[in-house]
């Protein structure tokens, strides 16, 4: 007797995805979770499956299914992809929050998303107490204990679940309940640097789309992705995690990212490629050069800004080769494949998109003038952008059937695009722009400088749109600090509208889950009573 044809499942939809996978490979460690001092984590599909099924159960019965919200609030553990699929599975929407969020904006994202439960690891479970008064909407909360030195015993809250009391219990048959890739899968939120976050609607079917870039980044199914970017951030999410569960690569996932591990972490586990934004790699660039820099098993670095003041040292440096993209989570892609194209570039569009640079009126510039990226599909459809309760907002982003990045670049007659800087973030000083990553290269080539971020404040000369340029810099704890040498160092290898007008000493540099720094923070802190700010100290500059 022939035996019934099994229902063909969408892949679209995560929880297709992984049970497919389950059935076909159910022994694929596809995902290895590491962190110092602990054993390693590791996910099969079959793990991911039962799992998400035991999750889903649980989110069933918590009244989140079926397009209900809940929050993810910890760092990169296993148990986040558990409920990535437990709620594609039950049809709920996560929302995943960078642990380190508190207070009023805790509040607000928890709030603005409608969330009624959150899965939270013990180590955020403090600030997330502190505000549960403020959300009676709130109505559990699951922990996930995680060894952390910070963590306090769960005795001393009230109304809290082990998360490992649901892992742990038998796995139940669960049917799959999303069905439609069009539907909300996540809401992801923006850094909010100039005002309250946005909610971006993060649809299945993107999800899912990004996982079939594999090809266009130049995954092969060999590979070994390795990420210490957070989950909740678009990057790490989609770049390395999506790529991975489609193309059945095994990744390697560390808890949060130590630019003085990573490539201790690519040779432990023999990690191929991995990924980098912009503010990572002058961190990564000015740890102290070593003689085995170079003896790593990397091939390639997918990289989202990288320097051009740095790009040609750093595959030099670490031999590796830099295969550059831009994006978005609200949409838009371009990638420079490995070897082609001009250093510094962000690469061209793939075929399934157009791309164009306007000025303030909407009209195209020439090449080599500067405008605002934007991007629709070749189809000439209209993109689509969803941010949650705010159509106002969704509307701008879409304004004329285009996607506006929001930022500043240029195309050069090859149609190369190069990415300038986000709108209102330009550093003019003395009429000319002024190029940070170039500053930042020639100071986190001293061995004081442990990292640097160079950012603008508004000029003391009061001209209009003029500012001056400050370096934030973390010292290298083990050698003399000497501000006077880093400004003659800039004097040396700059132009004199680049060197710094102030050196910032801070401990570190503030930066949001997906490493950016984070200029508000800097800014605030230049006029603390803390602040310990240098100024260039010139031969003849009492004269007169």
């Amino acid at each position: 007797m022939d035996r019934p044809l099994m229902r063909e499942r969408d892949e679209q939809i995560l929880a297709n995805l992984v049970a497919n996978r389950a059935e076909r490979q159910p022994d694929l460690e596809v995902l290895t979770f590491e962190h110092p001092g602990c054993a390693d984590e590791v996910r099969t599909y079959r793990q991911l499956w039962d799992n998400g099924r035991r999750i889903a159960a649980a989110l069933n019965a918590g009244r989140v299914a079926r397009g209900g919200h809940f929050a993810l609030l910890m760092q990169n553990h296993p148990e986040f992809v558990d409920a990535m699929v437990g709620a594609s599975i039950s049809g709920a929407v996560f929302v995943p929050i960078d642990p380190r969020t508190r207070g009023d904006k805790l509040v607000y994202m928890l709030r603005h998303s409608g969330c009624r439960g959150v899965i939270c690891a013990d180590y955020a479970l403090d600030e997330l107490a502190a505000v549960r008064g403020r959300l009676p909407e709130l109505e559990w909360i699951w922990v996930l204990e995680s060894g952390a030195r910070t963590a306090r015993p769960l005795d001393g809250y009230a109304g809290v679940r082990r998360l490992g009391d649901i892992l742990a219990g038998p796995v139940p048959e669960v049917e799959i309940v999303s069905d439609d890739p069009a539907k909300p899968m996540e809401i992801m939120y923006t850094s909010g640097t100039t005002g309250d976050p946005k909610g971006v609607v993060i649809r299945h079917a993107r999800f899912a789309a990004v996982g079939n870039w594999h090809g266009l980044l130049g995954y092969a199914p060999e590979d070994r992705p390795y990420t210490g970017l957070s989950l909740t951030h678009g990057n790490a999410q989609l770049v390395t995690l999506s790529c991975t569960l489609k193309l059945g690569m095994r990744a390697v996932i560390s808890r949060r990212f130590s630019k003085s591990r990573l490539w201790d972490v690519a040779r432990k586990y023999g990690c191929t490629t991995f990924t980098l934004l912009g503010g990572m790699t002058t961190a990564i660039y000015s740890e102290p050069a070593r003689p085995d820099d170079a003896d790593n098993p990397v091939r390639f670095v997918i990289s989202a800004g990288m320097p051009a003041a740095i790009w040609q040292d750093f595959e030099r440096r670490f031999g590796v080769d830099i295969l550059e993209f831009y994006a978005a989570v609200e949409g838009g892609l371009s990638i420079k494949p490995i070897g082609q194209g001009p250093v510094g570039s962000v690469g061209k569009p793939p075929p399934a998109l157009q791309m164009r640079i306007v000025d303030e009126y909407g009209q195209d510039v020439e090449p080599g003038q500067r405008g605002e990226i934007i991007f629709r599909p070749a189809d000439g459809s209209a993109p689509a952008v969803d941010y949650l309760h705010n159509p106002e907002a969704s509307t701008a982003k879409t304004r004329g059937g285009w996607l506006r990045m929001g930022d500043i670049g240029h195309v050069d007659e090859a149609g190369w695009l190069f990415f300038d800087f986000r709108m209102g973030g330009a550093i003019r000083h003395n009429g000319d722009f002024v190029d940070p990553a170039a500053i930042e290269k020639t100071l986190a080539e001293s061995p004081m400088v442990s990292d640097v971020f160079v950012y603008g404040i508004d000029a003391a000369s009061g001209a209009p749109g003029e500012k001056d340029v400050v370096a934030a810099i973390v010292p290298e704890p083990s050698v003399a600090f000497d501000a006077q040498t880093l400004f003659r160092l800039c004097r040396e290898r700059l132009e004199s509208s680049s060197v710094p007008a102030y050196l910032q000493v801070v401990a570190e540099i503030p930066k949001t889950a997906s490493e950016k720094p984070q200029e508000r923070f800097l800014k605030a802190a230049f006029n603390g009573p803390d602040a310990q700010i240098h100024t260039e100290r010139r031969a003849g500059a009492m004269a007169g």
